[in-house]
């Protein structure tokens, strides 16, 4: 058995912001993958993998249980296929902010899930919703608390537009151009970041009434305005955003950033060669990076090796 492919993602705004209803923008990002596999020898990672999917299916089996009208499974079938030596094939690395357990959480929910929400038919916001919904608690798992974006960006293999909590859709975003000086791209910070104790901290932050106001008078402000100028391909306005979004962030989310890039952050505010901002819940593994030129970039930054993710 070898099931379809389930691709990474990247949230291209609204790291946090979307917590508090600010708009987001995520991205397929086709570079990794994974699907479900069954072998009969497992070892190394398939077996981890394979041990981890157990305790996954007695989770689901409790969720289920517990909100029989939101989803079902067909928990047997899951069970034997892990005894049979079922696991995630996956070259998505794990704590970098680009989706590895939002494609695992697709690709159970696409083997398994009854009477599920197919890519196929036609998907309104109201169904668009409760996929969010089963995905967000089936992704709580993993990260005890999801928003339920990332297995849906990884379902649908679409960009997907936030524009709030309960408003989302999928969206066009402008074409790449191959010969375009600006870029998205991404560095390897070298560390695994954990999202949990970095939503603990920002959670503990958001009990201060002047993170508070930050958050919402300029995180949320340049984030919203960033989403919009990038779908309008307003690429001007989007790096005034961009730059105002990473001080903000070098200013008040400090611990979510790898010690080691404080400077390599606080160089592209100064020199605009480059902008930094989190690359999912941060503490580690990608950082995401807007350059208006890559060429430029690449020479500030060029003890980093940059993968590009988009062009324009």
């Amino acid at each position: 058995m070898k099931g379809p492919l389930f691709y990474s993602k990247i949230l291209l705004f609204g790291e946090y912001g979307i917590i508090k209803d600010s708009k987001g923008l995520s991205i397929p990002y086709n570079f990794y993958n994974g699907a479900l596999k069954v072998e009969d020898n497992l070892e190394g990672f398939a077996l981890k993998s394979n041990a981890s999917l157990k305790n996954f299916a007695l989770y689901l089996k409790d969720l289920q249980e517990a909100e029989p009208t939101l989803v079902q499974f067909d928990i047997d079938a899951l069970l034997v296929d892990i005894n049979r030596g079922l696991y995630f094939d996956s070259s998505i690395p794990q704590g970098y902010g680009v989706g590895s357990s939002g494609a695992l959480v697709a690709a159970i929910y696409d083997q398994y899930a009854k009477d599920k929400i197919t890519v196929l038919e036609n998907l309104t916001k109201d169904k668009l919703l409760i996929l969010k919904g089963i995905f967000g608690k089936m992704e709580a798992f993993f990260h005890g608390t999801s928003s339920g974006l990332d297995p849906l960006n990884s379902y649908l293999s679409l960009p997907i537009l936030i524009n709030s909590k309960d408003n989302i859709e999928p969206t066009g975003i402008p074409s790449q151009s191959v010969d375009g000086k600006g870029a998205v791209f991404l560095i390897d910070s070298g560390i695994v970041g954990e999202t949990a104790p970095m939503i603990t901290i920002f959670m503990e932050k958001l009990k201060d009434q002047g993170f508070r106001n930050v958050l919402k008078e300029q995180f949320i402000k340049h984030t919203d305005e960033c989403v919009e100028s990038f779908l309008k391909g307003d690429f001007k306005n989007l790096f005034s955003n961009t730059k105002q979004l990473s001080a903000v962030v070098f200013n008040h989310f400090k611990p979510m950033i790898p010690e080691k890039f404080h400077q390599v952050w606080q160089k592209g505010i100064e020199t605009n060669d480059y902008y930094l901002k989190l690359c999912g819940s941060g503490g580690g593994g990608y950082i995401l990076g807007f350059t208006p030129d890559i060429e430029k970039a690449k020479e500030s930054l060029k003890e980093y090796e940059l993968e590009v993710v988009y062009q324009f």
